[in-house]
């Protein structure tokens, strides 16, 4: 079955009230990003959730190689797949805010793989070379807790194929565009047929922009910022655009130099200017109803196992009430869209 998930920024006083609406909503997931320049800390509101909820998976929303090293990630997740039992799950990416408001630059696609190997092994309580240094986490013997999930988040093509070679769950971060996703899976599928790996041993999905609500202008309005977000992850320093097609190339390649960090995830960055509503309709799923189930839908038939919904809010301040209100936004999807897709 197709399983739905939030991303939400981590906000201390709000994320455990605001995980249990998730899951009585219906949602499956709930992801917290960890940019800790922009949000709390994930893993403690993560934890908090879990006392919160009973059956939502809980995944930072995601991770990087940047501020925490190998071991202090694993450390942190096995904590919270033993306070969850078990619905922990770990989404990781090269980094983008977390590393850009520290002056670090982002993790080469390589770099993320020995660092998704090395959390992986720490998680197995197996020892980790750290450059002649015996590593592993004294206070977790092995088979202490069932196997954390590595989800990789991914834009670019070398990175969709090093995360169908070792993650267990690849979420394209392409926008929602049906050329975009069609792309991202077509580049999966041939990894796998590259490797031999059984499809059925990886779940593929997608960070997907949405925004569903009566007014289409409002919608596109809200969706303004994600959409805006998610076209700069194809246009990130060095990141290649020959294989992006027109509507996104021109300002994918404006965002490697134009791209306004300091408002990264506001409504009022300066790079938003050039972000028009076209764009917007088209890189994103943003309207009523009807037509969020119809674009959603036409993705899921492409094959796509899980979806995680960027929304917007009408909020901008404080961070607490912006998380609020998105959630809030994202009632209507929940209790309209949602259970007619479920497959």
């Amino acid at each position: 079955m197709v399983e739905f998930g939030v991303v939400m920024e981590p906000s201390p006083r709000y994320t455990a009230r605001l995980a249990a609406e998730i899951e009585a909503m219906g949602f499956d997931a709930l992801l917290c990003p960890d940019t800790q320049c922009l949000s709390g800390d994930p893993y403690g509101q993560l934890s908090l959730a879990a006392a919160s909820t009973s059956r939502l998976h809980l995944s930072t929303g995601v991770t990087n190689p940047v501020t925490r090293d190998a071991s202090v990630t694993a450390s942190a997740f096995a904590t919270l797949q033993l306070e969850s039992g078990g619905r922990a799950r770990c989404a990781i990416g090269r980094g983008d805010s977390s590393a850009a408001h520290i002056g670090r630059r982002n993790a080469k696609t390589a770099e993320l793989r020995t660092y998704v190997e090395q959390v992986r092994a720490y998680l197995a309580g197996a020892e980790v070379d750290r450059d002649g240094t015996a590593s592993r986490m004294r206070w977790l013997p092995p088979g202490t807790i069932p196997p954390v999930p590595i989800d990789i988040a991914c834009t670019g093509p070398a990175t969709i194929r090093m995360a169908v070679d070792v993650a267990d769950r690849v979420s394209f971060a392409v926008g929602a565009a049906p050329e975009r996703i069609a792309w991202a899976l077509d580049v999966a599928r041939a990894r796998l047929a590259e490797t031999g790996r059984d499809r059925s041993s990886l779940r593929i999905g997608a960070f997907v922009n949405l925004v569903c609500d009566d007014s289409e202008r409002r919608a596109i309005n809200l969706g303004r910022m994600i959409a805006g977000m998610v076209a700069h992850f194809a246009g990130m320093k060095d990141s290649p655009v020959d294989h992006l097609p027109p509507q996104l190339k021109d300002l994918a390649v404006q965002m490697k130099s134009g791209y306004d960090m300091a408002r990264h995830a506001q409504n009022d960055g300066q790079h938003l200017g050039g972000v028009t509503d076209e764009f917007v309709d088209w890189f994103s799923i943003c309207g009523p109803p009807a037509k969020c189930e119809e674009r959603l839908g036409a993705l899921l038939d492409m094959g796509l196992d899980h979806v995680y919904i960027l929304g917007g809010s009408p909020v901008a301040e404080p961070h607490g009430e912006r998380q609020a209100a998105m959630i809030a936004q994202s009632r209507v999807f929940a209790e309209t869209v949602m259970p007619r897709l479920r497959r």
